[in-house]
């Protein structure tokens, strides 16, 4: 648990602008480490219900003015735009030194348009995706310097199960956006199954219980990429064998959609590509360059 997690006493501050959904359960945990924090948000009584966390500062300006370190949890790049380089804007009154830690979701090139934005400033930008690892915590995937990254770790620590130093600056977003494929793909496919069951008479609880119990040693999609960088690699070896199992299931999803009337999308598209799943050969595709 963050409460109970151990934190340097060194006089690192902290600030938090953005107190939704990530910013208000990272300021609360924050607090509860005892580090000095400083949080602003567009709403002034967003802080209210954060025990111990406020009173909410007039500016972003005003936290970077109080703080080492401060994580920008706000929706989208127009709105990281406005707390870097705004009116009253976090850039405006930033220190040399001070580091920005941006855990709001964005695309990789408004990243390299922040950092360097940043460095024009003489602040450094960490890119750090989140996702959310239950009791309050989360998963933090850290892009930019090692030395910068080790310096604001106690901040990190008081609100992370986890943190993960992906690679210099924008392998943090980089590795949430992989993620993030991961876990909208699934929920897609998810739903495709779920509908399956229900049409061909079975209740979803049931579905559940069976999954419930297969993940016990580790979810398929974690097998998968285990076995991507396995030299032997059980899927690349057993790859004929395996497709022609896939291929056989996938034709009953079909056979069982054409029947109960559920069109199967993510069945039919997964079919004919099972060889280059198992391969790990997935081409080149419209983003990579061909030599």
């Amino acid at each position: 648990m963050a409460q109970s997690r151990a934190v340097s006493r060194q006089t690192i501050t902290a600030g938090v602008i953005g107190l939704g959904m990530i910013g208000s359960g990272v300021a609360r945990n924050i607090a509860r480490a005892g580090l000095p924090l400083s949080v602003f948000d567009v709403r002034p009584d967003a802080a209210d219900s954060l025990d111990g966390v406020g009173p909410v500062l007039a500016s972003p300006a005003d936290v970077a003015r109080a703080s080492d370190v401060v994580l920008v949890a706000v929706v989208d790049a127009g709105q990281v735009r406005e707390v870097l380089a705004g009116e009253r804007g976090l850039l405006s009154a930033a220190r040399a030194g001070l580091v920005v830690v941006l855990l709001s979701t964005v695309a990789l090139s408004a990243v390299r348009e922040f950092t360097e934005l940043a460095e024009r400033h003489d602040v450094t930008l960490l890119d750090c995706g989140v996702t959310q690892a239950g009791d309050g915590l989360l998963v933090t995937m850290v892009g930019g310097p090692e030395e910068v990254v080790d310096r604001v770790r106690p901040v990190l620590e008081s609100f992370s199960r986890t943190v993960v130093h992906c690679g210099p600056v924008g392998s943090g977003m980089v590795t949430k956006i992989a993620r993030n494929v991961v876990t909208y793909a699934s929920w897609a496919v998810v739903r495709e199954a779920v509908q399956l069951a229900v049409r061909g008479g079975v209740d979803p609880r049931k579905l559940i219980e069976v999954l419930e119990s297969a993940v016990a040693g580790g979810t398929s999609q974690l097998f998968l990429l285990h076995d991507h960088l396995d030299a032997a690699g059980t899927m690349r070896a057993q790859a004929d064998y395996i497709e022609a199992l896939a291929r056989k299931d996938l034709a009953a999803a079909q056979e069982l959609g054409r029947d109960t009337g559920v069109h199967t999308p993510f069945a039919d598209a997964v079919l004919p590509r099972m060889g280059a799943v198992l391969a790990g050969d997935y081409g080149s595709g419209p983003g990579r360059h061909r030599d």
